[in-house]
């Protein structure tokens, strides 16, 4: 039913950070017991003997119905003597009429919160899309939600009422414990109820679309002209016109320098400008300023030859004064907003708690021992020392991104930046080229032409994202960035994954058999799902190679790469933390205890393996700023992609099931709780195990080939 904030995939813009905004009054609207009475105890029990008189088999759904409905009235929904009215008017017992009933509801629920998704989408046109310069109204529509007060409207007019009254309102307890066994109709109730489960005023909702907005706004600014990042000497090491987003563009950047036999430089100094970020040390006229040349290791900034000419005018006072703390005055706002939300969760008193119980359905405890199990593993140390080997060098800090160990790793990034922007010159390219896409992927003909008619491809001014649909008329929109060259490389690898994230959205929103489950457990799902088409991005090229260590070499580069997201995830966790425990703090504050836990976290997990202390890298995520709390779904998603693609390789290569037919067949479960749909995708739950077993494998089985490719 409604997307929320909390349980969109959000990819890697993030991916669905436009559907936030419906989300903070759909489903994050869905909060509280707001200020008035309720219906005394009399009135419910003059309801329940109405009712009992009338309907004597229904005693257990009575009761359960009368309480929810007794827990959210409110002094404007009416005295006593109209709530036992609306009880006794509108309570239906099983049969014909409330089958139709949750028919009716069902699809008026799918009208309101797709027809509000799609708005959404509209009104945030300028922003998100390269369509010309950001207008500063653009900013205001952006942060505009339209949805704010259609969950006041559906109390109001009593819907919400008629929904709580007639159909079960779960908890999470009762969803694990008994959701194995219910139908696709029981579980189709719990996700429309648990929608309707409090109330929070619009104002707060919006106040929540209004920070994300504008944080999200701020992100997608944070472009930096690396021509113009200078060595400490002064010299240009990075093409000229290389403009790229922190931190996606920048980390990708300094991956793609793996491949560079002079890159070390490069990588060198982009981990320096990532330092300065996230320690707000960056001279606030470098971002996204072709005007002025940057030294970060010095922290000097002096004008571009040619500035005076194009018209630069330098700001008064020091060139070189620093950003203000607006990366920790975003968080802030953000953390801010999220609080109002939180007296009208009894039971989910903060955001982190909404976050993982109500949004991941995984608990907070569960999600850190996951992330720990992984980086306090003796296996770290073995493979950081795998690393160094193939590097034939001390690790650095920025080695967390270290991608040797796939075959795009060991390629020239220019080299296939030649090819994507041949073959990608425009959207409309890499649109038309879609039934191929799909057609290598494993998806039916059918299945192909299908997911091609219901994806639409726009030019982005981010990184990229996926914008969902809502209802199964709508289409799934792909917004990548493409330069006036062409699609580069980052560019067609961030497409790709978004593009998993669309097909995953077209089949769990049209082709589903319930509305009400559309979509997947939460974020960490559909990234994984986006992973599946991420990785085989060279593959779709014609490059892959056949390595005979294939298999190996993904689980050490999931394993790698776990460990690095699941330290982001626990900087991000902390973080939000601290916030609750110092809620006057002030951004200059906030910066502080963010680089201290990003110190910490580094100091426990990474310094042993990296032979450095007090490093900040694990704090420069954007998604931070932006995505409120999103990171730990990163590291969830590596571990559901693991256990996704064990299954894909366990399929026959002569069946008829194949990656396409089983990527749609899981898509299609919906959002069922997270062992459940495990269960159902690849026969277990959600577990490090599978990756710290094949990281183990992969190791012991590589030890003599690395002994001969070292000699």
């Amino acid at each position: 039913m409604w997307k929320s904030l909390v349980s969109l995939p959000l990819g890697d813009l993030p991916a669905h950070l436009p559907m936030l905004l419906v989300g903070c009054a759909l489903a994050l609207a869905l909060v509280a017991p707001a200020a008035g009475a309720a219906p005394s105890e009399d009135a419910v029990r003059r309801a329940r003997e109405a009712l009992l008189a009338r309907y004597p088999d229904e005693a257990a759904r009575i009761d359960r119905g009368l309480a929810q409905v007794a827990r959210l009235w409110q002094d404007e929904d009416g005295d006593d003597d109209a709530f036992i009215a609306f009880a006794e008017g509108e309570f239906l017992p099983r049969g014909g009429e409330l089958d139709a009933t949750f028919g009716r509801l069902e699809f008026a629920l799918e009208r309101v919160g797709g027809y509000m998704t799609s708005l959404v989408r509209d009104l945030r046109q300028g922003a998100d899309l390269d369509i010309g310069p950001l207008l500063p109204i653009d900013r205001r529509l952006a942060g505009y939600d339209p949805s704010a007060h259609v969950v006041d409207d559906l109390f109001a007019n009593r819907i919400a009422f008629v929904i709580l009254l007639n159909f079960p309102d779960t908890t999470l307890d009762e969803r694990l414990a008994e959701g194995p066994t219910w139908t696709r109709r029981q579980w189709a109730e719990a996700r429309m109820t648990e929608g309707f489960d409090n109330r929070v005023p619009a104002e707060a909702n919006q106040a929540v679309a209004e920070s994300l907005a504008a944080a999200d706004s701020y992100i997608n600014g944070y472009n930096l002209h690396l021509h113009h990042v200078l060595t400490a000497d002064g010299r240009r090491v990075f093409p000229e016109g290389l403009r790229l987003i922190s931190h996606w563009g920048l980390r990708d950047e300094l991956k793609a320098r793996y491949a560079d036999p002079d890159g070390l430089e490069k990588q060198r100094l982009i981990q320096r400008v990532f330092e300065r970020i996230v320690a707000q040390e960056i001279p606030a006229v470098v971002i996204d300023q072709p005007a002025v040349d940057w030294t970060p290791e010095t922290n000097a900034v002096q004008l571009a030859s040619g500035a005076a000419e194009a018209g630069f005018v330098p700001p008064t006072g020091d060139l070189a004064a620093r950003e203000p703390d607006e990366r920790y005055r975003h968080w802030l706002e953000v953390f801010h907003a999220e609080e109002l939300l939180d007296p009208y969760f009894p039971d989910s008193p903060t955001y982190v708690d909404r976050r993982f119980n109500r949004n991941r359905e995984i608990p907070e405890k569960r999600v850190r021992d996951l992330f720990e199990s992984v980086l306090s593993s003796p296996l770290g140390a073995r493979v950081g020392a795998l690393v160094s080997e193939r590097l034939g060098r001390p690790l650095e800090p920025f080695d967390i991104w270290y991608n040797g160990f796939v075959p795009g790793g060991r390629r020239d990034e220019a080299e296939l930046d030649q090819i994507t922007r041949a073959r990608y010159p425009t959207p409309e390219a890499f649109a038309a080229d879609l039934p191929r896409i799909f057609g290598e992927l494993g998806f039916s003909p059918e299945d192909a032409s299908y997911l091609a008619a219901r994806i639409v491809v726009d030019p982005s001014r981010g990184a990229g994202h996926a914008f969902g649909p809502a209802r199964p008329d709508d289409d799934a929109h792909l917004r990548t960035r493409v330069g006036a060259a062409g699609m580069d490389y980052k560019g067609y690898n961030i497409a790709v994954h978004e593009l998993g994230h669309n097909v995953e959205q077209v089949f769990s929103t049209s082709t589903i058999d319930h509305t009400l489950l559309q979509g997947v457990p939460n974020t960490a799902f559909t990234e994984a799902l986006a992973f599946v088409f991420q990785k085989r991005d060279l593959e779709l090229l014609g490059l892959a190679g056949e390595d005979a260590d294939a298999a190996h070499l993904a689980a050490l580069d999931n394993f790698w790469g776990t460990r690095e997201i699941a330290g982001v995830g626990l900087v991000d966790m902390a973080a939000w933390s601290w916030l609750y425990a110092h809620p006057g703090a002030t951004p200059a504050e906030f910066r502080g205890a963010v680089v201290d836990i990003a110190h910490d976290v580094w100091n426990r997990y990474f310094a042993d393996i990296f032979g450095v202390r007090d490093q900040t890298l694990l704090a420069v995520y954007s998604h931070m700023i932006d995505s409120a709390l999103y990171t730990p779904d990163y590291p969830l998603g590596h571990l559901i992609d693991f256990q996704i693609e064990r299954h894909f390789e366990s399929l026959p290569e002569d069946g008829d099931r194949t990656l396409g037919s089983e990527f749609k067949r899981m898509a299609q479960q919906g959002r069922l709780t997270p062992d459940l749909w495990m269960e159902h995708a690849v026969g277990s739950p959600l577990s490090a195990k599978p990756l710290l077993e094949a990281t183990a494998e992969a190791l012991d089985a590589m030890a003599p080939m690395e002994a001969a490719r070292a000699r």
